[in-house]
């Protein structure tokens, strides 16, 4: 990923020298094992370790692998450098290249779910003190981007954080799902290695032994892990929706913070744009563009093939750093969003009580009036505001059929605001009631 959209901690799990450092205590944890089971001499397998604080050369395995064609051989062999060719002549023993390079994608996917699980509680963490902060700020609420009924910013703001804590759950299976090591060597049989190697090795990277391999660890796995990132990136550009229509000129209920200095336009001096929501509507789509390669890997040739490879090397690193990126964006915008409640409130009341409507619709009917008579009445008014910009509750009162079956009193009552207001304590305590934060 390009640095602009990456951030150095998870860009360190995906670097080769990291990678080359799992592989490294895969293979170590391999010989102890290995020793254990009396396969190979114990003093082999503590020269293994010898190597525990090398900094591996990634050079030099580039170079070796120009002539070995074989990233895993030319890893090896630089180890031996290191270790000693007779003192190394066990390493891998009984190993296939899958078992190394597996159990490290899932080393590096945990590790990298770890990261965005901790972004994901900070955007929580904005959702929810924002949402207490404008439980009562009411706002109009739109169907199809048409004024519906009155609600509430914070309602708003509650309905994205239970959204993105079912997007939390659904990672910590993710992860929990992709958390499988194999050792198990050629076609996945452990015909030339214990399955007790694998249950050590597991066991030291912080993972579980894959219940059936073949030469891979099932690619269904995968694509679950990021199907899940897909997810997420697309309640991140939800709530990036929202905030640029907020910021709209023409409604301004909202709008990114704007900090000193920030210039919005080369050409017009005048602009504030939406730049950091429209940026993460964009990186949604990056992290999505791993999903359907993803469920494509789970189709493999018969116990293993490398098709799946050239894949995961691009989607692994680009779709974990870049959703990390747009977490810790999407926390800050919403940590520094500048609310306007008065906007909100003036909004609407653009045409003059109209959003009331269903209330007298359902008063009419309770009053004895047909739904269809009713709903031609309560119709035949709004039609006014909508074409003429009058007053809704005051052309109710002079509708003479109108006032025939509800009194004036009834109708004032039909206009007030906390009658929308009155369960949002309710939808609060559902939504926060079991709050991991």
């Amino acid at each position: 990923m390009i640095p602009r959209y990456a951030r150095p901690e998870m860009v360190a799990i995906w670097s080769p020298e990291t990678k080359f450092r799992i592989w490294y205590e895969i293979e170590a944890h391999a010989c102890d094992a290995q020793a254990d089971l009396g396969v190979i001499p114990r003093e082999n397998a503590d020269a293994v370790w010898k190597a525990k604080d090398v900094e591996f050369d990634v050079a030099r395995i580039d170079e070796i692998e120009a002539v070995t064609k074989h990233d895993v051989i030319a890893f090896l062999t630089h180890l031996a450098e290191h270790v000693g060719s007779d003192e190394a002549r066990f390493v891998h023993q009984g190993m296939t290249s899958s078992d190394v390079l597996d159990t490290t994608l899932n080393v590096q996917l945990v590790r990298a779910a770890d990261i965005l699980l901790a972004d994901m509680d900070r955007v929580l963490a904005a959702l929810k003190k924002r949402a207490y902060e404008h439980k009562d700020t009411v706002r109009i609420g739109r169907s199809h981007g048409i004024h519906a009924e009155p609600t509430t910013m914070g309602l708003t703001f509650a309905r994205f954080y239970a959204e993105m804590a079912r997007g939390k759950a659904r990672l910590e299976r993710a992860r929990d799902e992709v958390a499988t090591g194999a050792i198990s060597g050629a076609v996945g049989t452990f015909a030339n290695i214990d399955p007790a190697v694998e249950d050590h090795v597991c066991s030291k990277m912080g993972l579980r032994p894959e219940p059936i391999s073949t030469q891979v660890i099932p690619r269904d796995r995968h694509a679950m892990f990021f199907a899940t990132l897909g997810v997420i990136a697309s309640s991140i550009e939800n709530v990036a929706i929202e905030i640029r229509h907020m910021q709209r000129t023409e409604v301004l209920e909202a709008e990114e913070f704007f900090s000193p200095g920030q210039k919005g336009s080369s050409a017009m001096p005048h602009k504030r744009n939406p730049v950091l929501t429209e940026n993460l509507t964009g990186l949604a789509r990056l992290v999505r563009m791993a999903v359907i390669p993803a469920m494509e890997n789970v189709a493999l040739w018969h116990e293993r093939d490398i098709s799946h490879s050239s894949v995961e090397r691009g989607i692994a690193p680009d779709a974990t750093i870049t959703l990390d990126f747009a977490l810790n964006r999407l926390a800050g915008v919403i940590d520094k969003l500048v609310v306007y409640p008065e906007t909100m409130l003036a909004n609407m009341n653009k045409f003059k009580g109209l959003v009331m409507s269903q209330r007298v619709l359902l008063a009419l009917t309770q009053a004895g009036v047909s739904r269809e008579d009713a709903y031609r009445l309560v119709q035949r008014n709004a039609m006014k505001v909508w074409e003429q910009g009058k007053d809704f509750k005051e052309e109710l009162l002079a509708d003479a059929e109108v006032t025939a079956a509800l009194t004036p009193e009834q109708i004032e009552e039909k206009f007030d605001l906390g009658y929308h207001t009155k369960h949002v304590d309710t939808i609060f305590a559902r939504v926060f009631e079991n709050d991991p934060l």
